[in-house]
């Protein structure tokens, strides 16, 4: 019963996700070439993004709520692209009042 209800998939996601974000932040502080920083965090950003979908907003568990998932998504990527280019809108490309 016990291991029914406990979210060993969420644990290990968790486990993971921390591995991942700390392989980042050692790359960030290593005696790394630009380039290979640039390459290994540009692959553990994306394993820990197909990691949080797949694990903690279940991308492929059911297959008649995937097009509210895809919207959803769809949405998140518009609004963090509007934040970040409003941010190189105001604070780098100097279009403040």
């Amino acid at each position: 019963m016990i291991k029914q209800l406990f979210p060993i998939r969420h644990v290990m996601g968790y486990l993971a996700s921390l591995v991942l974000s700390a392989a980042a932040l050692i790359v960030i502080y290593g005696d790394l070439s630009h380039a290979a920083n640039v390459v290994v965090l540009t692959v553990t950003a994306i394993i820990q993004a197909s990691l949080q979908l797949f694990v903690f907003m279940h991308i492929g568990e059911s297959a008649d709520t995937k097009k509210e998932l895809y919207i959803n998504i769809a949405y998140a990527l518009f609004v963090g692209l509007i934040t970040l280019f409003g941010t190189l809108f105001i604070f780098v490309w100097g279009w403040y009042a």
